[in-house]
C-alpha cells in the first residue's frame, strides 16, 4: 500500500451524505480484510455514532483533544476490522477541545490501521479546515444541485489553501433525470470523479437502523455505488482490491 491512506471526507454543504459516505466506504473496505478507523471530526455537531449504533463509553475525541484521554480509550471496535473514534455530543466537553491535536491523533493511529477516514464537519471554521491539510487526500462530496456544487467548489479552494490534496469527487443521490452531470462537475473542478451513489430509499432505512447500508442491504443500488468507490480508493493506494468492493462471493 502506498502512503496515501488517510482520507478526509468533506463538503461545503450539510445534508449531502458526507457522513453516510465515510461510514459506508470505510465499512466496505474493512470487509476486504483491512483494518479501518473512522474518526468523527465534526467536533461541534457529531452524528456518526448514530449511523453505527455506537454508544461511546467514557472517552470520546473531545476528551482526547482536551488532553484528558488517550486515543486508544476513545477507539471502539464496531465490527470486525472497523473501528470508530466518535466525537462528543456535549457542549461542555466541546469547549475544552483543541482541534490542533488532530494531527497527533493520526500519528498515534499510524501503523495500526490500513485506512483512516475523517468525517469533516460542514462549513468554514478552523476545525473544519484543519483536517483538510493533515489528511493524505480529501474526498469531496456533493449532490447534483447547484447549491451543493457551488459549496463543494469553495471547499476545493479551501483544501488548496490548507495545502491539502483533493483525491476526487463523490456525487450522491444521483438520478438519471438530473440536469447536472457528475462528470461535467468533476471536469469543471479539474478533479477526478471517484464515483456516484444513486438515490436509494434503502439509505434512509439504514440510517434509522443504525447499520451501514453496505451491511444491511448490500445489493441495494447505493451499496453498489459505495463498494465501487471503495474499490477505486483501494486501487489508488496500491492495495489489493477489497473483496467487498468487487461484489464477489
Amino acid at each position: 500500500m502506498s502512503e496515501q491512506h488517510v482520507f478526509a471526507v468533506a463538503s461545503g454543504k450539510g445534508g449531502v451524505g458526507k457522513t453516510t459516505t465515510a461510514v459506508n466506504v470505510a465499512t466496505a473496505i474493512a470487509g476486504g480484510g483491512f483494518r479501518v478507523a473512522v474518526i468523527d471530526a465534526d467536533l461541534g455537531m457529531a452524528n456518526m455514532s448514530g449511523l453505527l449504533s455506537l454508544d461511546p463509553g467514557d472517552a470520546t475525541l473531545h476528551d482526547v483533544l482536551a488532553g484528558e484521554a488517550e486515543v486508544g480509550e476513545a477507539t471502539y471496535e464496531v465490527a470486525r476490522g472497523i473501528f470508530a473514534i466518535p466525537s462528543g455530543e456535549e457542549l461542555d466537553t466541546y469547549a475544552k477541545t483543541d482541534a490542533r491535536g488532530l494531527g497527533d491523533v493520526l500519528e498515534d493511529l499510524e501503523g495500526r490501521f490500513d485506512y483512516v477516514f475523517l468525517d469533516v464537519g460542514a462549513g468554514i471554521s478552523h476545525e473544519t479546515v484543519l483536517p483538510l491539510g493533515v489528511a493524505d487526500g480529501v474526498i469531496l462530496v456533493a449532490t447534483p444541485e447547484p447549491a451543493a456544487v457551488n459549496d463543494v467548489t469553495k471547499t476545493r479552494d479551501l483544501v488548496e489553501r490548507a495545502e491539502g490534496e483533493v483525491v476526487g469527487l463523490v456525487m450522491t443521490r444521483t438520478r438519471a433525470t438530473d440536469a447536472i452531470d457528475p462528470e461535467e462537475v468533476a471536469d469543471d473542478l479539474d478533479i477526478d470523479l471517484i464515483g456516484t451513489v444513486p438515490e436509494d430509499g434503502a439509505v434512509r432505512g439504514s440510517l434509522y437502523a443504525g447499520v451501514p447500508l453496505v451491511v444491511q442491504n448490500p445489493e441495494s443500488k447505493a451499496s453498489i455505488g459505495y463498494r465501487r468507490i471503495a474499490a477505486q480508493l483501494a486501487n489508488r493506494t496500491g492495495a489489493t482490491q477489497p473483496k467487498a468492493a468487487t461484489g464477489e462471493d
